[in-house]
Parts: structure tokens; sequence; C-alpha cells
């Protein structure tokens, strides 16, 4: 599968977050995260497999006239993202987490990682050595989870946020 985004501009030296989605399976989602990396700087990870190919049309869609301005990688799996990401903390999102997104001090270079919908990371993947901590978006009782890239979007921004918004 070619990628699209191969000749996207080069990544700021140091971005100031790793977006990192597991095997994503929505088109969709995945053209607002390529987006949400465009507007924020974070640098984009996609893990395989994918739920699409990257030239499906709700991926081109969603993602609008962004696709150049983003910089995603596309790794064969979980253990070569994290290999092209060495030293740096990972944060896993999920449901059941008992830390708050907020009550975590974001340094330049974090992970933010998560999981396709509807289900999640899977266990191997929070039992992973690299795994720095697993952490939630707080939302009422009885309510299974956020859309993806929305949780992606609120995590994202409050990690910039809280480094002072490095190149708005």
């Amino acid at each position: 599968m070619s990628n699209p985004h191969a000749s996207a501009p080069a990544a700021p030296a140091a971005p100031f977050a790793h977006l990192v989605y597991f095997e994503p399976r929505i088109a969709g989602n995945t053209g607002s995260a390529i987006r949400l990396a465009a507007v924020t700087g974070a640098r984009l990870h996609l893990v395989e497999p994918l739920g699409f190919d990257l030239e499906e049309s709700k991926l081109r869609r969603a993602g609008l006239d962004y696709h150049d301005l983003a910089v995603l990688d596309v790794h064969p799996g979980f253990q070569a993202a994290m290999d092209a990401l060495p030293g740096a903390r990972v944060f896993a999102f999920e449901v059941g987490a008992a830390t708050s997104y907020t009550d975590v001090a974001y340094q330049r270079g974090d992970v933010l990682l998560f999981g396709p919908e509807p289900t999640g990371l899977p266990d191997e993947v929070l039992a992973h050595p690299r795994i720095t901590q697993r952490v939630v978006l707080p939302m009422l009782p009885g309510r299974r989870s956020l859309n993806l890239t929305n949780a992606a979007s609120i995590a994202t921004y409050e990690a910039w946020r809280q480094l002072g918004f490095p190149g708005s």
C-alpha cells in the first residue's frame, strides 16, 4: 500500500507530541486525525493493520486540504512504532484507567496512544513495557466512549496547552 503522505513537509525537529493510532479502522476518524496533526504540529503514527486504504475517499474528505501539512508515519506493528519512538513516554488512553488526562504533566515528545473503535487498546498493548501510564478522559457514567478523534483532540490540545502551544 502506498503512502500518499510520504512527501509531506518535514516534521518539526522535535514535535511537541506523537499521536499514535493503534490499528485504526475508520477512515474518517483517521482523516480527522491528519487534520489534527496538521493544525497542532503533532506527528501522527498509524499502526497496521489499517481498516481502510490510505487512498480511501473518506480519509481524504475528512482531512480536507490538510494532508500535505501533516506528517504521518505508518508502522507495520506496535513494536515498530515503539522502536521509532525510543525513550518517549507512552500514555495509553482507555476508558477504565484511574488517572485523568489532566493529571499528567506532559513533556515534549510524549506519545498519546489510542486504540481502535469500538474495542480500544488490547490487553497485550496495555501490558507492553513501554506504556508509562494508562489515562482516561472522564465521562458521565454509563457512556461507552467518545469518538476516537474527538478523544485524541482533547488530549492533544491539553498536552499542547501545557507546553505553551509551541509553534503557534
